[in-house]
């Protein structure tokens, strides 16, 4: 049998936690253990509130016989206790897998797992992920990344991706996309968590550039070289290149392009133009150019992103 010790910190995140626990209970030659931090431990929902509390027959020091470690995700900004720590890098140590969901990757970051790796998080934390270790090299655009030996997956969901990734791993896919039926789930989602970011504006306090960025706005549809936009704005276009960077962070074409998929997604999302329309109409003025953007950025097709975000059926 094979061992995955659920390690339970206090404040866990309730979805989080119960995750592994019906995916790997369902799954054949799994035998799960919830391993919980203290004697009593918090059971919180992702915004942080305190639900219920519960206790385990498992302790930390159990985590250690474990062949699969799994850490779901808890106040990203607690400091974690060092038994904890401890825990994860023994077992780390003595060969066991370790996989995060969501903020789980912190606790896995502040055991030095995480140093000189790929990693993931939630895409509302990946920067802040970032900042804390910067050995991390931070994804924000997938689901999950497999490492080998260290696993991390994005925000809540995805850890349903990630525990069903290990059952196609250890069992094969035909049991994987069993589990998956038994739990209304798809065996594979498409595109990464890169579709569910949001991307505002860069925001400007300059009053001689706010014209131009409210006119690039208002022609999405037109297609616009920096030379428009320089005349547009009555620069020269290296005096708009510098202001631009200098206000918004970012260059005159990477905002229109930003600003372009942004006006593709809200369409695709709620009207029931084709996708055709929809690519004039955002400015990328053929669906191939579309397409490849929105595959670049976005991290799936326009058609799979509509399936997913429709809010009423589309034509």
């Amino acid at each position: 049998m094979h061992t995955v010790a659920v390690l339970a910190v206090d404040g866990v995140v309730g979805f989080e936690l119960a995750t592994p626990c019906q995916v790997f209970a369902l799954a054949p030659g799994y035998r799960v253990r919830v391993c919980a931090q203290r004697q009593r431990n918090s059971i919180a929902t992702a915004a942080g509130e305190e639900m219920f509390a519960f206790s385990s027959r498992y302790g930390l020091g159990d985590v250690l016989d474990a062949q699969t470690v799994i850490v779901p995700g808890a106040d990203p900004g607690a400091v974690p206790d060092p038994r904890v720590l401890h825990a994860v890098r023994e077992a780390a140590r003595r060969g066991a897998r370790v996989a995060s969901i969501c903020t789980g990757a912190f606790v896995l970051a502040a055991a030095g797992l995480l140093d000189g790796r790929r990693a993931t998080t939630h895409w509302m934390l990946t920067d802040h992920l970032a900042q804390r270790y910067p050995a991390v090299t931070v994804d924000p655009s997938v689901l999950f990344i497999d490492d080998g030996q260290i696993l991390t997956s994005a925000g809540i969901a995805a850890g349903l991706d990630l525990c069903l990734h290990l059952v196609r791993r250890d069992r094969g896919a035909t049991v994987a996309a069993d589990i998956a039926r038994q739990i209304v789930t798809p065996p594979q989602r498409s595109g990464g968590q890169a579709q569910f970011i949001e991307r505002p504006a860069p925001i400007t306090n300059s009053d001689d550039l706010a014209p131009t960025l409210r006119w690039m706005q208002d022609n999405l549809a037109t297609p616009l070289s920096l030379a428009d936009i320089a005349g547009a704005a009555s620069m020269s276009v290296r005096t708009l290149s510098r202001r631009f960077r200098a206000h918004t962070g970012t260059t005159p074409a990477q905002w229109l392009l930003d600003r372009r998929l942004q006006r593709a997604r809200e369409l695709l999302e709620t009207s029931d133009l084709p996708v055709e329309r929809i690519a004039t109409a955002a400015g990328f003025g053929s669906i191939e150019t579309l397409r490849y953007h929105f595959v670049r950025h976005v991290g799936t097709t326009p058609a799979a992103y509509r399936s997913t975000f429709r809010a009423g059926p589309s034509e």
